[in-house]
Order: structure tokens, then C-alpha cells, then sequence
């Protein structure tokens, strides 16, 4: 196996792609010999950098979706009674300016439902001149399945990013939610795409998917010129059909970050929801290709906090700065 993860090494580091098949192999290769490969994969094609971000729940609950993993759903009981609509711009802008002097680069707006209205997007479109102007955190955007035309709009106000989860592979997909399609969501960041704005795109791990759905995920992604990857770690919510599903533990979200980095050797491989379940705030995941993390707290489950990230980022030896971009 060691010969398999070293010649998988060096066709990343010479340009080469890792196709499905040779993805697969490393699913049962040595864990410390892959996540080790993966670190110097990263080390070599992304130096240092290392790319936080935070997100706002800029709209909250009572969402039309169904997806099982969701304490937001309006499908499922949960303690998460909390509902409002869209926030204002003082609001937005004072979550803004809190990240900016904390000295996170990455501030992204993120909406329950299945999108927003033409009138929510002019209306956060506002908010996001008004965040650009004031300070020069970048803004990203979760607004659901948009098209080309408002993605323009919020492009020409002052955001770069947008962030659509694939979730998991097409496959699995459907078990997971029944009330949009896998195709809508690749459609929607064709279209943030077509707009201009960078595209960031992965999935949760732990939702009774396999290594073969995880990595065929990736490789839309990859596929679709995706270069920042969420990866959430399942936090079996209460009231919702995963809540009795066992969360991954540290080494497979170690293995998975490490494949991840050898099929987007360029990528900012971001960990998100539920690190705090790994015990170790992601310390080893950030020394298995990981380069990026979400901080804070997440839209219904508590974070780690910024100031706390801050300091495991430079005791693993990263600086923070933005990357793709």
C-alpha cells in the first residue's frame, strides 16, 4: 500500500489527476502514511494559508426542505423553535464588523429555505454594499437554489463567493432529501459560476453514505470547478431522522480530509459543522490535508469559538490569509 499512496503523491505533486478508482485505494491505505502524504500535498501546492471564515444565520427555520439532517426543517420537531426573517442590514453589518476585528477574512450570509424572493435578494444586496463599504471582510452567500440573473445582482454588490452543499454523491442524495434535486443544486452553482462568483461546495460525512459517495462528491465538485470544500461531520440532531446516527469518528475524518486534498490538490479542504465532536477541534484534520475551517457558531449547533481557532491555527503552523481567491 505505502508504494500506492507515494506514486498517488507524486502524480499530485508532477499535475496528474487522482481518478475514482485510485481515490478508492486510499480508503484502506495506512492512516498515518495518507494523512502524511496529504499534509505535504498541501504544503507543497497551498503553503501556509489558511482561509476562516464565519457565517451569520441571516434567516432562520421554519424552512420548506426536508433534508434529514436538518434541525431547520419544518418537516421535523425540534428544539430549534427559533424562526425570523431576513436581518437587516445593521445587523448583518454589526456581525460584519464583530468577525472583521477578530481578524476573520470570510463573512457569508446563509438563509433557511429553498431560496430567497426577488424582493429578500434586493433587500441583502443593501446589506451587502453597506458591509463592503464599511469594512473589507469578504462576503460570501448561502441563499439557496438562486439563478444567474440574481447572483449578477449580488455579485455587483460586493460579494465573491456563493456556498451550495452538494451534500453527498447523486446516488445517495435522494435518501437524503425528496423536496429538490441534485441536479438544482448543480444548476445553481453553474449559474453563481456563469456570474462571476467563486463557487464553494461540499457535504456532510455520517449521513449513512459510503467512502465511494464521499469521494464521487468530491469529484463533482472537482468537476465543476469547485475550490473551497465544506466538510460537516454529521451532529445527530434530536427530532430529526438522524438523530440516532453515530457520529464519524476522529480517523475517518482524518482519511477523509486526506483523500479530499489528493482529489483537489488546490482546494481550501474547510472543516465546518461538527468539529467540536472530534474532541480535538480538528488539530489532526488540519495535519491531514485540511487548510480551512469554518469558525464560530454553526446555524443551530455552538461552534468553537473565533479566538480559540485562532490559536490552534497558529500552533499548527498556518497563517491566516485568503486563498482562491
Amino acid at each position: 500500500m505505502h508504494h500506492i499512496i507515494e506514486q498517488l503523491k507524486e502524480k499530485v505533486l508532477s499535475g496528474g489527476q487522482v481518478n475514482k478508482e485510485e481515490a478508492l485505494l486510499l480508503a484502506d491505505a495506512p492512516l498515518e502514511e495518507l494523512t502524511g502524504a496529504a499534509d505535504e500535498i498541501r504544503r507543497q501546492i497551498c503553503g501556509t494559508g489558511f482561509d476562516i471564515c464565519t457565517i451569520i444565520n441571516g434567516k432562520c427555520g421554519r424552512c420548506s426542505e426536508d433534508c434529514k439532517y436538518c434541525a431547520q426543517s419544518a418537516h421535523y420537531h425540534t428544539a430549534c423553535g427559533e424562526h425570523y426573517p431576513l436581518l437587516d442590514t445593521e445587523a448583518l453589518l454589526t456581525g460584519a464588523k464583530h468577525n472583521e476585528a477578530q481578524g476573520v477574512l470570510r463573512y457569508s450570509i446563509v438563509t433557511s429555505g429553498r431560496r430567497l424572493s426577488d424582493r429578500e435578494v434586493d433587500q441583502v444586496c443593501e446589506s451587502i454594499r453597506v458591509i463592503r463599504r464599511e469594512t473589507s471582510i469578504e462576503v460570501c452567500v448561502s441563499f439557496g437554489l438562486l439563478g444567474e440573473e440574481q447572483f449578477r445582482k449580488i455579485r455587483e454588490a460586493g460579494a465573491s463567493r456563493v456556498h451550495c452543499n452538494l451534500e453527498t454523491s447523486a446516488r445517495y442524495f435522494p435518501q437524503v432529501c425528496t423536496t429538490h434535486t441534485y441536479e438544482e443544486k448543480i444548476e445553481t452553482l453553474k449559474a453563481a459560476k456563469r456570474a462571476g462568483l467563486s463557487i464553494c461546495s461540499g457535504g456532510i460525512l455520517g449521513l449513512g453514505e459510503t467512502m465511494e459517495d464521499r469521494i464521487n462528491m468530491v469529484l463533482t465538485a472537482r468537476n465543476l470547478g469547485v475550490k473551497s470544500v465544506p466538510m460537516n461531520l454529521l451532529n445527530p440532531i434530536p427530532g430529526t431522522p438522524y438523530e440516532h446516527h453515530t457520529p464519524l469518528g476522529n480517523e475517518e475524518a482524518c482519511r477523509c480530509a486526506a483523500i479530499f486534498r489528493f482529489l483537489i490538490p488546490d482546494a481550501s479542504i474547510r472543516l465546518a459543522g461538527g468539529r467540536g465532536l472530534v474532541g480535538d477541534k480538528g488539530a489532526r484534520c488540519f495535519r491531514s490535508g485540511a487548510n480551512a475551517a469554518i469558525s464560530g457558531d454553526m446555524l443551530t449547533t455552538a461552534g468553537i469559538t473565533v479566538e480559540t481557532d485562532m490559536e490552534l491555527i497558529r500552533e499548527s503552523g498556518f497563517e491566516v490569509k485568503l486563498y482562491n481567491g
